[in-house]
């Protein structure tokens, strides 16, 4: 199936090594200077390839890893025109970057995702509208939800979705943009306080669990995938992500699979992309699953694959930017990533500390990733920890410690 992501024609891909169209070496582009971009450029340099980041902060995570650094503004056109000069193809590091800005870049060279795709993620309306449309063929859809963009909207919605949430149709993230209702009067109150935006009003469930699925595609619709990984959110932002193979039951990771690549291929989605899921208690054995929302980008929840696979998400960023070839990725340990964020530099009094990263890299199958972020904030991430070992039981208990050692609260 075609879709908005399908380039016209097939591109020759862009080898590690050789010289790009302005004679220079070949050069990936990326725009937003956070985390996913700085570890964007890292694995495109690791094969040899010059970068470039567009990015309006001076001291960014990407921009501090990359000499070539376009400060100006997402839009900016003169800061677009230049990106585009000196690179040969280009790719986004979150999805809030204007889909106008990528829709003008690939006039000029290969963008990936596309700027239909990534419009598609700024938008829940849109984006459940297309989980929606793809459930008949992979038997998994969005939770119940109604679309509110008027006060008619809001008066028609069906009492069944209350209890519910209600989300911001766009900007929403990290549990930002989102409140809990449970009857018409609070959803009325809600609707206003959130600014009488275009929302989503998705029922509330019963968790089991939460899930997520990184699949990669490439243009000729070449597509691999990660197995699914269990993630915990605290306060709307991941906490942590379990990547312990065989821990899953085996018909619910599948099924996660298969509805994964099925969105990828309708979108005719070229990048890496991360499909969440819902597990919920429906009476079965494995339980029912429902899909949350994507991301069109390597995921937080993705970042153990660095240490525990041999071709990490970001490596598979590049591989379908430069168009090389796509290797199913093998996770070798099994592997549970820490998020650290910013508390974690301020005591119990709120006095800025240091975390003791001495015990922590004294713990077998440590691995420390500090983004080079200036300042500590609450809620902010400041870098992740991930512990790899033989088995997981050896993995969760060296976790458990290392999270002792910071102060980070402990999980079931």
């Amino acid at each position: 199936m075609s879709g908005p992501g399908n380039l016209a024609q097939p591109l020759p891909p862009l080898l590690p090594g050789t010289l790009g169209h302005a004679g220079q070496p070949c050069t990936l582009g990326v725009l937003g200077g956070g985390q996913l971009g700085r570890m964007f450029v890292q694995a495109a340099q690791r094969l040899g390839y010059a970068c470039a980041v567009l990015e309006p902060e001076s001291h960014s995570p990407a921009a501090l890893a990359c000499p070539q650094h376009i400060q100006t503004d997402y839009a900016d056109p003169q800061g677009l025109a230049q990106l585009a000069q000196r690179c040969d193809a280009i790719t986004t590091e979150f999805e809030n970057v204007p889909a106008e800005a990528l829709h003008w870049l690939a006039q000029q060279r290969p963008v990936a995702p596309s700027a239909a795709a990534v419009a598609l993620a700024q938008d829940r309306i849109a984006e459940k509208a297309h989980f929606s449309a793809c459930a008949p063929l992979s038997g998994v859809g969005p939770a119940p939800y109604a679309v509110i963009e008027t006060e008619a909207d809001l008066h028609a919605v069906p009492v069944t979705l209350l209890p519910g949430i209600l989300k911001t149709a766009r900007l929403g993230y990290d549990g930002k943009g989102q409140q809990r209702v449970h009857t018409p009067a609070e959803l009325q109150a809600a609707w206003q306080q959130l600014g009488q935006v275009p929302c989503v009003l998705e029922r509330l469930l019963t968790l089991q669990e939460e899930l997520s699925v990184l699949v990669a595609r490439g243009r000729d619709g070449q597509m691999v995938h990660y197995p699914p990984q269990r993630n915990l959110h605290r306060d709307g932002i991941l906490a942590l992500t379990q990547a312990c193979p065989g821990r899953l039951a085996a018909g619910l990771a599948e099924r996660a699979v298969a509805a994964s690549r099925l969105i990828a291929a309708q979108l005719g989605y070229v990048g890496v992309l991360c499909i969440e899921f819902f597990v919920i208690d429906d009476g079965s054995a494995e339980g029912a699953l429902v899909l949350n929302e994507m991301a069109p980008r390597p995921h937080n929840s993705g970042h153990y694959t660095l240490d525990a696979c041999d071709v990490s998400q970001f490596d598979l960023q590049v591989r379908t930017l430069a168009g090389l070839p796509l290797v199913a990725p093998r996770q070798h340990s099994p592997a549970l990533m820490l998020n650290l964020l910013g508390e974690l530099w301020f005591d119990a009094q709120g006095q800025p500390r240091s975390p003791d990263w001495a015990a922590v890299l004294a713990l077998p199958g440590a691995h420390l990733h500090l983004y080079g972020k200036h300042e500590a904030r609450p809620g902010r991430k400041m870098g992740h920890l991930t512990l790899t070992g033989p088995t997981p039981e050896q993995v969760h208990a060296t976790a458990r410690a290392a999270a002792a050692i910071l102060g980070i609260a402990p999980w079931p």
